[in-house]
């Protein structure tokens, strides 16, 4: 296929555009800047100047496409209007894309993210949230595999809390980055609460099966660790760093304070059963060892 991928260049993106390009497909990717540009470039795609704001370009890049996997967020946590604004912005690019794709019978793969279930871990059955600071997305991935009622093979990759390289991104790597800025690896409450966890390769193969083989409407699970206390992931921070490790008050998260107080392990069971994903990389604690002092 020659997929369309929005998103392509960010730690994820990254690992999915090699994924795809390794197992035959090639790739269309939607480059923000010219640095953007470059690296897609590199990677061995071809690049499509414009950014998730750029509804035209998002609609010529799926017009060119034989499927879309989108990726790209704002990623904007530094208060709660930017988060519900990076939200807005998503939730336009997805229906702009949608609509492109409609009636067309194409594969359209979104991020989305693992659900709470209170007292268990989620499964695939469970819906995600439409509330809270991140219920916008809730709403657009919702309504995106609505899609598979207007001809769209549409289908859903829940990430996990943090999606991992060499020691770097999501929730784990926010907790790193605010602790080398306040010289204390915090955790909210008494650390309790578990976090599901993926390794962006193992990701990426899972983003690749779905846009291959996944039944339109359905949504599935990249996770592998089905939940690391915050304390375990605060320890080996800490220790890392050299800095202390304690509790610290929720609205040190500011707009993440809720997610990040939330005990919310998740399963993939059916996710590899269904679709023989089997992740192979490094789980989170052995990757936090990678995070240099």
């Amino acid at each position: 296929m020659h997929v369309f991928v929005t998103g392509g260049t960010g730690l994820i993106g990254s690992a999915v555009v090699a994924e795809l390009l390794g197992n035959g497909h090639t790739v269309l990717a939607l480059a923000r800047s010219d640095a953007s540009a470059l690296a897609a470039k590199a990677a061995g795609a071809e690049p499509l100047r414009g950014g998730l704001a750029d509804l035209d370009t998002l609609r010529a890049g799926a017009a060119r496409s034989d499927g879309v996997i989108h990726l790209a967020f704002a990623n904007d946590f530094s208060s709660a209007d930017a988060l519900v604004k990076a939200v807005d912005e998503e939730t336009a690019a997805l229906a702009a894309l949608g609509e492109e794709l409609a009636g067309s019978e194409r594969p359209f793969v979104t991020a989305s993210g693992t659900p709470h279930a209170p007292g268990r871990a989620s499964v695939e059955s469970d819906p995600v949230s439409t509330d809270g600071p991140v219920g916008g997305r809730g709403r657009a991935v919702t309504a995106t595999l609505g899609l598979a009622s207007r001809g769209v093979r549409s289908a859903a990759v829940r990430l996990p809390r943090t999606v991992h390289h060499r020691g770097a991104g999501g929730f784990a790597g926010l907790l790193a980055g605010i602790a080398r800025g306040s010289g204390v690896s915090g955790y909210p409450g008494d650390g309790e609460q578990r976090w599901p966890a993926v390794h962006a390769l193992d990701a990426a193969v899972l983003f690749r099966l779905a846009l291959e083989r996944a039944p339109a409407g359905t949504a599935w699970h990249a996770v592998d660790d089905e939940g690391d206390r915050v304390r375990d992931i605060a320890l080996v921070i800490g220790r890392r760093l050299g800095l202390p490790v304690r509790s610290v008050p929720a609205e040190t998260y500011g707009p993440l304070a809720s997610i990040f107080s939330i005990d919310q392990p998740s399963s993939s069971a059916h996710t590899r059963e269904a679709l023989g994903w089997r992740p192979k990389h490094p789980r989170l604690l052995e990757d936090l060892e990678n995070i240099q002092p």
